[in-house]
């Protein structure tokens, strides 16, 4: 089947999701690429317009009402236009959070990518998701859920991510008929090897001296992220290595400051509260090893952007970040420090080392965004 078009549908802007919006922005650029004609839709602000935020209190609940009350209506007066009924022209839903825009779009002509099914699983009591919800929360998921199942096409970010929405798919009946594939991410941005020079400056803006070498922990202060663990690690390391631990990302939270104070590690810890691009740059190519002891993931984005900046990295041996990896990281278990540490210590040997550096290098190469779009126009071609 030919493709003539295809509309994106979306996230909220008011929430903020910045990896879909560069998502969706990947995709929108690399159709065009390819002389596909495409368009973004947004669901636009109208209940929660100028509230500052839309996540919580109620703000989120003039969020729910543009999202799915208001957008829903919007979508359905544009599918009146003749242009959007034609068979060749295609939907897709950017973040699998908005499948309940399916029941609004042309099931036989819409897609969908799921990113995860965490939250998902959380909401159905699997305690291995680590993303317990509030009671709402759990209706969301369900409801969510329920609508994802019934998607034609999905795009899965893993193969771990695939099995898991599959194990929620009651028998695997939703699959009959449709097509459900691995399409892994691509880089949402550029991330590449910086001369040590260049990095100095941003280091220095971080605090971080010239003369000492750091691990670094990327992400968010979920307990799914494990920062715990970058902590536990270094204390397990003792005097084998003097250096520091830089957590970059959200700031340091009370538990874990007073985790780290318990350990004796204050003063080796800096911590970048979200930092611009250069900034991640250049802290991922100067650091001695990045540190990713994730407890669950969909794909694990920080892992290749390590890689791709030339940082060797340890992360947890739980799927998908072998999936990810595919053998060119050390994995270890993300509940076992001595196991982290014995992990990080084969890091500093130059050896591994530089093969673990040249075999991430080579890694990133499968999540090329010319790789992603042509596995994506795959998923509308019969």
């Amino acid at each position: 089947m030919n493709v003539s078009q295809i509309i994106l549908i979306g996230n909220y802007p008011p929430d903020k999701q910045e990896s879909m919006r560069k998502y969706a922005a990947n995709l929108l650029q690399g159709l065009e690429s390819q002389q596909i004609r495409v368009k973004l839709w947004n669901p636009p602000a109208f209940f929660a317009k100028g509230w500052k935020s839309t996540t919580t209190g109620i703000g989120k609940w003039l969020g729910y009402l543009d999202k799915w009350i208001v957008f829903p209506v919007i979508l359905r007066l544009r599918l009146l236009h003749a242009e959007y009924r034609k068979e060749t022209v295609f939907f897709h839903i950017c973040d699998h959070s908005n499948a309940p825009y399916l029941a609004s779009l042309p099931l036989l002509r819409t897609g969908i990518t799921c990113h995860d099914v965490l939250a998902i699983r959380g909401a159905l009591g699997y305690a291995d998701a680590y993303c317990p919800a509030s009671k709402t929360g759990v209706i969301l998921q369900k409801w969510i859920l329920k609508n994802l199942l019934t998607a034609k096409r999905i795009a899965c970010v893993s193969q771990f991510t695939m099995n898991q929405l599959l194990a929620l798919s009651t028998t695997g009946k939703y699959q009959s008929g449709k097509k459900w594939k691995v399409v892994y991410n691509s880089f949402n941005a550029s991330f590449t090897p910086m001369p040590q020079s260049e990095c100095m400056p941003y280091l220095k803006r971080c605090g971080i001296p010239s003369d000492k070498p750091y691990v670094l922990h990327v992400g968010s202060a979920l307990p799914r992220k494990n920062r715990k663990m970058v902590a536990d690690m270094i204390d397990a390391v003792g005097n084998q290595w003097d250096g520091l631990i830089c957590f970059a990302g959200q700031p340091i939270d009370e538990a874990l400051a007073r985790h780290i104070a318990s350990l004796g590690l204050r003063d080796r810890v800096i911590s970048v509260v979200k930092p611009d691009h250069q900034t991640l740059v250049a802290l991922y190519n100067a650091c001695e090893a990045f540190i990713f002891p994730s407890l669950s993931e969909g794909f694990g984005w920080p892992l290749i952007e390590a890689q791709a900046c030339g940082a060797p990295v340890v992360a947890s041996d739980i799927e998908p970040m072998p999936e990810v990896s595919n053998g060119t990281a050390l994995h270890s278990d993300p509940l076992d420090k001595e196991a982290f540490a014995a992990a990080f210590l084969q890091v500093l040997q130059p050896s591994i080392r530089a093969r673990l550096i040249q075999e991430g290098f080579e890694n990133c190469k499968r999540f090329d965004n010319d790789v992603l779009i042509k596995e994506f126009i795959d998923l509308y071609r019969e």
